[in-house]
């Protein structure tokens, strides 16, 4: 799956692909998202999210640089150069005040984002966290990853998944892969000052429940969910559930001012 009328875009000598699903002005103010995927994947895998989420909000999904339909940059990315090259696409977009939506390494821009624009980042959604500090070992999570996709997904989720791991190809993701090993999730997460939501699927093996509770008691202002009976893609399995979550927590914690 995925969505139509995604449009070029690019910063700093990095090029991306933007999907957006904004209301005119006119119709009155709403939640921004802005759906960050993880390694190797794309948009496509947050597709059915984006859709969900849009009924009620203006959506933006990236595909970021060296995925998806998005040129590889050619060197090794950090995080922190990934939530950079969002966040200067969406000041070019003329967007304000958003909740960034991470998943799986995605979780690590979204907390980037918020450290890096605290004025623009109303609060952060983090779905399936990466990486357990406890199993930063590539072994480990390719193991999870493996349970994962033969015991908690989908036919077409999985299609997606690797289809798109086809794609970016096994250097630019062997590449970027020491990146997501080693970022620090738990300590910069610690620095986030607004509101945070750890979602996960109750069958994921790669982001556990004792894992993401951690997180949420780590965040100043934490708040952990799960979603029942899915696995680590539960954004694509079961799309509604997930935009509930999501929004309902927004409203539960008096939508912190966002707006379009």
């Amino acid at each position: 799956m995925a969505l139509t009328g995604g449009r070029d875009v690019e910063s700093g000598g990095l090029q991306g692909r933007l999907y957006a699903s904004v209301q005119p002005a006119e119709m009155g103010a709403r939640p921004t998202y802005v759906l960050l995927h993880g390694i190797g994947v794309s948009h496509r895998y947050l597709a059915r999210l984006h859709e969900e989420l849009a009924k009620a909000a203006d959506v933006y999904s990236f595909d970021l640089p060296g995925f998806g339909k998005s040129s590889n940059p050619g060197r090794q990315l950090q995080v922190e150069e990934f939530a950079g090259f969002v966040g200067d696409v969406l000041t070019e977009a003329g967007v304000h005040n958003y909740v960034p939506v991470g998943h799986s390494m995605g979780t690590q821009f979204a907390v980037e984002l918020a450290l890096q624009e605290p004025e623009r980042v109303a609060g952060a959604v983090l779905m399936g966290p990466v990486v357990e500090t406890s199993r930063k070992s590539t072994a480990r999570q390719a193991v999870a990853l493996t349970r994962d996709a033969m015991f908690s997904e989908s036919l077409t989720s999985n299609a997606i998944v690797f289809s798109d791991y086809f794609r970016a190809g096994p250097r630019w993701y062997l590449t970027e892969l020491p990146v997501m090993m080693d970022y620090p999730l738990e300590e910069r997460l610690a620095a986030v000052s607004q509101p945070v939501l750890v979602l996960r699927g109750t069958k994921d093996p790669i982001a556990r429940r004792p894992w993401c509770v951690n997180l949420a008691e780590v965040a100043q202002q934490g708040t952990m969910a799960e979603i029942l009976g899915q696995g680590h893609v539960f954004q694509h399995t079961a799309p509604e559930i997930a935009a509930q979550a999501i929004s309902g927590w927004v409203r539960a914690v008096n939508g912190f001012g966002v707006t379009a």
